[in-house]
């Protein structure tokens, strides 16, 4: 198991997950249009779902590395939403991100992205992203942190029990 490292950013504070996270998780993501923009969360969420989302992220056996957004050096949130990275193969991985509904339009996805990118934990040479071409914010935030469009393509949204027409990206590190 490696360690997540903590990336501190302007206002913002990118740190592992803990258990203490997981009320303000199921908060934001009892909000449909923050579930159906994700790939992964349900709609609505089911008991202790946000629960068992923070242990798999806090596991030595994980797959995916996931950091909370964490504005409370600011004087905001604890933990505004989250943004991680799985490995595809050993030097490519695919990064994700959802930000609670409160704090769209305020920069904090994309300064959380820049720097996730920045610090590239993951020694990855390749970063992969996709957003669904109803979420155009998403896509911005990729755009504005040197994401490149690679292409359409479908994912399935378990929110929306449907696959989803998505916009790929590619980001060569380094």
């Amino acid at each position: 198991m490696h360690t997540q490292p903590t990336i501190p950013t302007e206002r913002l504070v990118l740190r592992p997950l803990r258990l203490s996270d997981a009320g303000m998780i199921a908060h934001y993501t009892e909000d449909r249009r923050v579930a159906e923009g994700t790939r992964s969360i349900p709609h609505p969420l089911p008991p202790g779902a946000a629960e068992a989302y923070v242990r798999r992220a806090m596991s030595a056996d994980r797959d995916e590395d996931v950091w909370a957004i964490d504005g409370s050096s600011n004087r905001l949130a604890e933990i505004l939403g989250v943004v991680s990275l799985t490995r595809i193969e050993s030097e490519q991985s695919e990064l994700g991100f959802w930000i609670g509904a409160g704090f769209w339009n305020t920069g904090f996805a994309t300064e959380a992205v820049a720097a996730l990118v920045q610090t590239n934990p993951h020694g990855s040479r390749t970063l992969f992203a996709e957003a669904f071409q109803d979420n155009p914010g998403s896509a911005r935030v990729l755009t504005n942190c040197g994401f490149e469009y690679l292409g359409d393509a479908e994912s399935w949204s378990v929110a929306r029990n449907a696959r989803v027409p998505t916009w790929t990206y590619l980001r060569k590190m380094g």
